[in-house]
């Protein structure tokens, strides 16, 4: 069992000398009783701070509606980040939340992101074919050949020399299609179709494996249940 110090410390509640703080305030309880000693031996299940249940104590997975204009990145200087929409206190965990995988700032859509290092692996592992669905605009109007040009497995990139896996285009408007995808290569759904002769001119992630947006706003998160 982790020490409650060290617990609400690795959750992004504050440094321990903060923690200690709060104990000493009376503000953390284990079962309802109040704790006195910050180096106390805890179940993170049990412990209350300032009566609330502590945030996702074994693993943080939430998913995000990304707006435009903001980039998946921690660093400085490239615009706003999707990091500034989430709670302060997701940076402060160790280890701070990251995505899972990204979307260039003039794509918009569902994000996952995570607290844990197996996860990101487990979406974005080449052999784990995870499913993301992206709704897609284009500058001139679709040619249904294009079906089944995308599943043929056969489209190349340029400056790759493998052929992307077969991806199932579905043309819902002149201007509109929807993009089925299992695998996740450099911005793939914009040099797929540029490798045919269409600029993407709006572009949106849907669904990301079992995932899908709802009625989630733009700029607005929520937490989601650890995978089995």
């Amino acid at each position: 069992m982790p020490r409650l110090d060290q617990l609400l410390s690795s959750l992004g509640y504050g440094s321990r000398r903060e923690v200690a703080d709060f104990v000493k305030s009376g503000r953390v309880r284990r079962a309802g009783e109040v704790l006195k000693k910050a180096d106390t031996k805890v179940e993170p299940e049990d412990i209350t701070l300032d009566g609330e249940t502590l945030e996702a104590p074994h693993g943080l997975l939430a998913m995000l509606h990304k707006p435009l204009g903001h980039v998946c990145t921690h660093s400085d200087g490239e615009g706003p980040t999707i990091y500034e929409l989430l709670p302060p206190r997701w940076m402060a965990r160790k280890p701070a939340v990251t995505s899972i995988g990204r979307l260039d700032k003039d794509t918009s859509g569902l994000i996952l992101i995570t607290d844990l290092g197996p996860l990101v692996h487990q979406f974005t592992s080449p052999k784990a074919e995870v499913e993301k669905i992206y709704e897609v605009t284009v500058d001139r109007e679709l040619d249904p050949a294009l079906v089944a040009t995308f599943a043929s497995g056969s489209v190349m990139l340029r400056g790759e020399d493998r052929p992307c896996l077969p991806a199932q285009l579905e043309i819902t408007a002149p201007l509109t299609a929807r993009l089925t995808l299992m695998e996740g290569r450099y911005h793939q759904v914009r040099r797929m179709f540029a490798s045919q002769g269409w600029h993407v001119e709006k572009l949106h992630r849907s669904r990301f494996g079992p995932y899908t947006l709802d009625d989630l706003a733009p700029s607005q998160w929520r937490m989601l249940e650890l995978p089995v």
